[in-house]
């Protein structure tokens, strides 16, 4: 695989400083990865819907669990075999003395979920450990590159008449800042079933007609008059999406902010959460200070709207 560095885009806010972002890309293969590296001593949470997620180590963040730190997120294609690709990532980290203290040693909390890619390029070509490194190689500060790369080279969106009508997708990013200064970022990989909608509803993705005109799934969906033919249907789906902020959360106060996240995920996705979806959103905290439970709210309104906008910017023209 090749590692793609982030390129900078002057138009959009960069990610909240210490945060690292970095892509390995199978081009052959139509595969990759993307590892979100977080600044030391950050917070994590996550929010998990939808009928298929695949994921690791996600309960370990969850908020009621005991570790209160998370070194960095993975997001991958491959499927439930592209996980091996976080122990690269464990093992950069290790390396660079990142991870929860323990007598032993560090030990790295990497969470990590999956895309189901495999159908389109070959399926046998997965994320693995050592591209989950070679993504860490390439993890820098400043706006990542987006489009197909990493863990969205192999994505695509508006798969009710199968993977043949849908759109190609990618990653995709956004970031607005509070009033108090606060950085608010997400990074988006879309492949899911249903539609991306804009903010006037209109889509922007979606299945593709006869003549490759842009259908909506929703009126498709209404218009069946019997059992639908799902013998077409690509089952396995997903929307993946890290949040990333320099606010000052508690543990519990990320597990929110990822839960009020995917309410972004529902403004740009329709349908959403489905029996053939597995979407998952992590919020990641650096912040340090006293949690100011009120301004969470403010931040989890912004995280939602960034969400969205990461989703949308996903499936723009290249």
């Amino acid at each position: 695989m090749s590692s793609g560095a982030p390129a900078a885009v002057a138009e959009l806010p960069a990610p909240p400083a210490g945060f690292l972002i970095g892509h390995a890309t199978d081009e052959a293969g139509r595969t990759g990865c993307t590892v979100v590296i977080a600044p030391p001593g950050s917070r994590g949470g996550v929010d998990i819907r939808g009928g298929g997620p695949g994921t690791r180590e996600t309960d370990v963040i969850g908020p009621l669990a005991g570790t209160d730190q998370v070194t960095a997120v993975l997001l991958t294609g491959g499927s439930a075999f592209g996980l091996a690709a976080a122990d690269g990532v464990v093992r950069w980290c290790e390396e660079q003395g990142r991870g929860y203290p323990t007598p032993a040693g560090v030990v790295p909390i990497v969470p990590a979920a999956v895309v189901y890619d495999l159908a389109e390029g070959d399926p046998r070509a997965r994320p693995g450990a050592r591209d989950g490194y070679a993504a860490c190689e390439a993890a820098a500060p400043g706006v990542p590159r987006r489009g197909r790369v990493g863990a969205g080279t192999g994505t695509a969106v508006g798969k009710l008449l199968g993977r043949e009508r849908s759109v190609p997708s990618g990653v995709g990013y956004a970031a607005a800042m509070t009033g108090r200064g606060e950085v608010v970022a997400a990074l988006a990989v879309a492949n899911a079933f249903g539609d991306v909608v804009g903010d006037d509803g209109s889509v922007l993705a979606g299945p593709r007609g006869d003549a490759g005109e842009m259908l909506r799934t929703e009126e498709l969906l209404a218009g069946m008059t019997g059992p639908p033919d799902w013998t077409g249907l690509a089952e396995r789906n997903t929307t993946l999406v890290c949040v990333m902020t320099d606010a000052t959360l508690d543990k519990p106060g990320c597990a929110r902010i990822a839960m009020m996240a995917s309410a972004g995920v529902a403004r740009a996705v329709n349908p959403v959460y489905s029996d053939v979806d597995g979407d998952v959103v992590f919020c990641l905290a650096s912040g340090s200070g006293r949690a100011d439970r009120f301004a969470a709210v403010a931040i989890g309104t912004l995280a939602a709207s960034v969400t969205a906008a990461a989703i949308r910017d996903a499936v723009r023209p290249t």
